[in-house]
């Protein structure tokens, strides 16, 4: 997301959008992903 040090966004869909993070592995050598909103477009409020 713009103006938000490390969430980022995906979109899936016309109107579905997700924001995430990346936490610290709990698995050794996987990703971690926090999810943080999932909807739509409103979402983009608030990170």
């Amino acid at each position: 997301m713009q103006g938000e040090s490390g969430v980022w966004e995906m979109t899936w869909a016309a109107d579905r959008r997700a924001t995430f993070s990346y936490g610290a592995e709990v698995i050794t050598g996987q990703l971690h992903i926090i999810w943080r909103r999932i909807g739509t477009h409103d979402i983009f409020r608030r990170p």
